[in-house]
């Protein structure tokens, strides 16, 4: 089993901002998985489902970004998961073009107060996570402005080859591919 879980903040202020792309990405595999993302456990919505033979836990945390490790340390205590194998982390990355992927089966938290938490709760950073670029942060910018800042129209259309391609990547991920996965999208896009 694994669990699949895209970081974001529950608010309605916060919905389509950069900051909640995880959030957007487990909405598009539950879309496409008909997988219903409703149900509250673990301080996260979750849904059950199945992706290529393999049960799935999607699960959207409620406990707004700094805090996600306590709803992820939830859903793993429970449901007994390896976190090197079977735990996917979906979150934003403003050191990515937007709209690009880059796929790790381990790393440090890169400034990233969500996944800040989610190490300090597993007491591990070895755990697999698909980084969804949002573009750099403009000069003179507050960091956190920027990531609670929406897309324009041009990113948008970027983010939604994004998150079919992050849905293809959790596809691979979860048939045990992330090596191939990892091959097919962290080479840099070439300028078109």
């Amino acid at each position: 089993m694994y669990i699949i879980a895209g970081l974001g903040n529950p608010d309605k202020q916060y919905e389509g901002t950069r900051h909640n792309v995880g959030f957007e990405v487990i909405d598009a595999i539950a879309d496409q998985y008909n997988i219903s993302v409703d149900t509250r456990k673990h301080r996260a919505l979750i849904g059950k489902g199945v992706i290529g033979g393999q049960k799935v836990i999607l699960a959207k945390p409620m406990t707004y970004m700094n805090l996600s490790g306590e709803s992820i340390i939830s859903l793993v205590d429970y449901y007994k998961v390896d976190i090197e194998q079977e735990l996917i982390i979906i979150y934003d990355d403003v050191s990515l073009g937007v709209g690009q992927l880059r796929i790790r089966a381990k790393g440090s938290a890169g400034g990233h107060n969500g996944i800040k938490s989610i190490i300090a709760h597993l007491g591990s950073q070895v755990f697999p996570r698909i980084k969804v670029g949002v573009g750099e942060k403009p000069p003179r910018y507050d960091l956190a402005d920027y990531v609670l800042g929406h897309f324009t129209k041009a990113e948008h259309e970027l983010m939604e080859e994004g998150y079919r391609n992050a849905v293809h990547a959790v596809e691979m991920m979860t048939a045990g591919e992330i090596q191939a996965a990892m091959n097919e999208y962290n080479r840099k896009k070439k300028e078109e």
